[in-house]
């Protein structure tokens, strides 16, 4: 059980209800008067849909249209909170800031905590910024505080639901400059807008879907005994290799 602040009343929830502490998760503020029309010209999805209480998915790519990162956008009264890998922090606030140019922003990484709440039951999480994880109605709540959370599960417990879900979670399931969006389910999961204006990497984003030129995809397997490491061939009955 993760220590509740002394000066913060306790978190109401009923035991179906879980929240976890993510340790390997950061937040980045994006504040200033062109916070949403700056990353709307930046990343995948519609940055206009992050209001109280709702939270975007998005990715940032590369100019050739190849995943860099991605994270969740949520609003905390006149500025925006990005959800983000905690290895992954002081990059995006580089990468970022490089097309600030004029743009009146400031970007931060702050001392915060980020947690994850799935299940049923009543989620009360007082002085912290949550919203519905927006890519799956069982995927459940992110909670962003500057204290953490009271919790009853592990972040364990919460990779075992992404899994179950089959949830990418960022470079732990896509690698870097080389990922296509759509090979990762974001399309399906609502991390890309097909109708807002042009971002970076977009021409290969939408040349993938109209085309249909998905090679691959990342899909959630079962796994008898030990994990294979990474780059191991998947192979069916029949010989034939699948992954």
């Amino acid at each position: 059980m993760q220590p509740l602040a002394l000066d913060r009343p306790r978190a109401q929830f009923d035991d179906m209800m879980h929240i976890a502490l993510l340790p390997d998760r950061a937040v980045v503020a994006v504040d200033g008067p062109d916070r949403a029309a700056f990353l709307q010209g930046l990343v995948s999805n519609d940055v206009e849909q992050v209001a109280p209480g709702r939270a975007v998915w998005a990715a940032l790519l590369t100019p050739q249209g190849k995943w860099l990162a991605d994270f969740f956008i949520l609003m905390d009264g006149e500025r925006l909170l990005l959800d983000v890998e905690r290895n992954q922090a002081g990059m995006i606030v580089e990468k970022l800031s490089r097309f600030r140019l004029r743009s009146k922003v400031k970007l931060e990484i702050l001392d915060w905590f980020v947690h994850a709440a799935w299940g049923d039951g009543l989620l009360d999480q007082p002085n912290a910024v949550s919203a519905p994880d927006p890519r799956l109605p069982d995927a459940g709540w992110r909670i962003l505080a500057p204290s953490e959370c009271v919790t009853n599960a592990s972040a364990a417990a919460w990779d075992a639901h992404r899994l179950a879900l089959g949830l990418p979670d960022g470079s732990r399931d896509l690698e870097a400059e080389k990922s296509v969006l759509l090979e990762a389910g974001f399309d399906e999961l609502g991390g890309v807008s097909w109708s807002k204006g042009c971002y970076m990497g977009q021409e290969l984003t939408a040349r993938t879907k109209y085309r249909g030129l998905i090679k691959r995809r990342l899909v959630p397997v079962d796994i008898e005994g030990d994990r294979p490491s990474p780059g191991t061939p998947v192979i069916r009955d029949d010989g034939v290799e699948v992954g």
